[in-house]
């Protein structure tokens, strides 16, 4: 069952968003609990949320779990508090420096320290007529396709509820065809998408409430009618707002969270990143390499992650984390804007690199996305044979590690040791970062806030690479005590 940590003021903001896209097991492992579901999955039951404990933070179960001291869940009460009213702004700030203030945040701070507060609120704009119809209408074109588009019926891991949740494999469909009508509709005339990014600071307002508004539905959803038995109350409204009370929310055939997370946050990343390009065309007449060598990057990325969906959705954003406001404002207002945020200055702060650079950085940062991408492959064909394919022309090596469960069963994974997973218990991380550092690299050095993010995913991957080996430490005992001998490092080969 899937369990809470007390909140850690850090470690809780580095995770708002969602978006990493890593396995649903921990390291290099696999094991017979995550074996593929049943072919002819169970239907959920829908069951009223109970709520079996007062505690402070949710289980996977409904139940709670509280922390050792009343100081402790007092300081993790008002760290849920304070990022649920200091992200919102943030974003709103992140988009007022690149696009008003050169990405010069010291000229952001010396505003505050004039104008205070007052100074938030005369920035802070307000949604427009235009902002809500970009936003409603790239929404309700990509609920329907998600519905309508035909694809593979995937079923998930089972889970802590015994119930099988089942997907349509239509990602890539949907992201081939979203560019199609993204390209009709602006060569038709129907459309100028540089108003994007004219209206971006608006559409981040209008996001804001939106994700507000939806939040509030899942709990209320959450109480009166849960899509699963996957479903519960924390006994805290804050909590039940904060971390979400269902594990799989619909409405009707609408997955929520596959909608939230890959159909709106991740689809939307690039489309957004375009649509600043042609803002930057719009007014130089030119597009820059270093702006063509960010969406290049970021392109790459986002393909393999439709690419990789089925991947997706055993992972732990979407196996562990319910749908609420971490999970669900993550996608629909930090993606947007954080993840596009070296494009949205580029649009209007234009780096002629040249080509032999330009070619060097595209060439780096795809290389680190493949590199990101094969490690994950070869762990997900290990699993899939059992530990019998090849890995780089060898038989690979693993260990069998046993563990029990909450049951009493025992029950074992392998725990792989060969390959990519040979280098670093978590070596997919590190691809991942350069990735996002080759494509903020265009950008070059000019203003710090412009690497944010590489910054931010930085701490986020270290942090989880921690947290992680604490689990799968408590969780396999002096197995994961031989695996750390023989896989040293965590992340940084040498390093960490």
């Amino acid at each position: 069952p899937f369990q809470r940590e007390e909140v850690r003021t850090l470690p809780v903001f580095l995770t708002m968003v969602t978006t990493r896209r890593q396995s649903g097991r921990l390291a290099g492992e696999v094991g017979e609990d995550f074996k593929s579901p049943p072919k002819t999955p169970r239907t959920p039951k829908t069951k009223k949320a109970t709520q079996e404990s007062n505690g402070w933070i949710g289980d996977g179960t409904g139940a709670g779990t509280r922390g050792d001291t009343f100081i402790t869940k007092a300081l993790s009460s008002l760290a849920v508090v304070a990022l649920i009213v200091l992200t919102p702004p943030f974003i709103i700030i992140l988009w007022y420096i690149h696009t008003r203030l050169g990405g010069d945040a010291f000229a952001m701070a010396s505003l505050f320290m004039e104008r205070g507060f007052t100074g938030l609120y005369e920035i802070w704009p307000a949604p427009t007529l235009a902002a809500w119809r970009i936003i409603g209408s790239f929404a309700a074109f990509e609920a329907i396709i998600l519905l309508a588009v035909p694809g593979k019926t995937f079923n998930g891991i089972v889970t802590p509820c015994g119930n099988v949740p089942v997907y349509k494999a239509n990602g890539v469909q949907c992201y081939v065809l979203t560019g199609v009508v993204f390209v009709a509709i602006w060569q038709l005339g129907y459309w100028n998408p540089a108003e994007v990014y004219d209206h971006f600071g608006e559409i981040l307002s209008a996001l804001n409430i939106v994700s507000f508004g939806f939040c509030l539905f899942l709990v209320v959803k959450g109480h009166l009618c849960p899509s699963s038995t996957d479903s519960g109350s924390s006994g805290s409204p804050l909590y039940d707002f904060y971390w979400g009370m269902e594990l799989y929310p619909r409405v009707g055939p609408l997955d929520l969270k596959t909608f939230t997370n890959c159909r709106f946050g991740m689809m939307s990343w690039p489309f957004i990143t375009f649509c600043f390009a042609i803002k930057q065309y719009e007014l130089n007449g030119f597009v820059a390499d270093s702006i063509i060598v960010s969406i290049v990057i970021m392109l790459a990325y986002v393909t393999k992650f439709f690419m990789w969906e089925t991947g997706y959705w055993n992972s732990m954003d979407i196996m562990h984390d319910r749908a609420g406001y971490y999970l669900c404002w993550g996608c629909m207002c930090w993606v947007p804007c954080v993840y596009t945020s070296p494009v949205l200055y580029l649009a209007t702060h234009p780096v002629v690199l040249g080509p032999v650079v330009s070619l060097a950085m595209g060439v780096a940062g795809v290389g680190c996305v493949y590199i990101n991408y094969d490690s994950d492959r070869q762990r997900q064909n290990f699993r899939a044979t059992g530990g019998s394919e090849l890995i780089w022309g060898a038989k690979p090596t693993y260990i069998t590690a046993k563990y029990t469960t909450t049951t009493g069963e025992t029950k074992s994974s392998l725990l792989l040791t060969s390959g990519w997973w040979g280098i670093a218990r978590h070596f997919h991380y590190l691809p991942e970062i350069m990735a996002s550092f080759f494509w903020t690299l265009p950008g070059l050095f000019n203003h710090p806030i412009h690497y944010f993010y590489v910054v931010y995913l930085t701490i986020l991957l270290f942090d989880r690479a921690v947290r992680d080996d604490h689990r799968c430490g408590g969780k396999y005992g002096k197995y994961w005590k031989e695996y750390q001998a023989k896989v040293p490092y965590r992340v940084l080969p040498g390093i960490f």
